[in-house]
């Protein structure tokens, strides 16, 4: 085999490989909602097919993706955002009922044999308030008292912005 040809699978198949990782799955409630956050490496310009799923008594129920078809029941709960490195998925009217282990997995499009995937066990009564812009709108005391502080010691010459 041509040297330039083996050094151009191997690149692809790096490629590929490192292409779709997904580096973490976490899961939290915003207001009565699970968001599920699927971060994951984005080295490859090939479109990156994507499903989330919920397995519950060993049966697995497609919510939301481009691989699988999503479930009837989850088609009207669910709602999907996608960034560079990153794709979220909220599930609205979280309960008991929808506890169970979740998983996010990815491939590349036309690399049917190159998937990665994570899984995260969902209970409700264990489930962290999501944080970030939130925790701003939460706490407006905190932003309220921190303005107020840039004032007082501007006015006091401590500072000069």
């Amino acid at each position: 085999m041509n040297p330039a040809v083996s050094v151009a699978l191997l690149l692809a198949v790096l490629q590929v490989s490192q292409g779709q990782r997904v580096t973490s799955l976490t899961a939290c409630l915003v207001n009565q909602n699970l968001r599920l956050d699927c971060r994951h490496d984005n080295t490859t310009h090939l479109p990156i097919q994507y499903e989330f799923s919920l397995t519950r008594e060993t049966k697995k129920h497609v919510l939301y993706g481009t691989v699988g078809v999503p479930e009837h029941t989850y088609r009207s709960r669910t709602n999907f955002t996608t960034r560079h490195n990153i794709k979220v998925l909220y599930l609205a009217d979280f309960t008991t009922k929808d506890e169970g282990v979740y998983t996010c997995e990815l491939r590349l499009s036309g690399q049917p044999h190159t998937v990665s995937s994570q899984n995260v066990s969902v209970l409700r009564d264990k489930l962290v308030k999501c944080e970030g812009i939130n925790l701003l709108a939460q706490n407006t005391s905190w932003l309220l008292l921190l303005l107020l502080s840039l004032s007082l010691l501007q006015a006091t010459d401590f500072i000069s912005l």
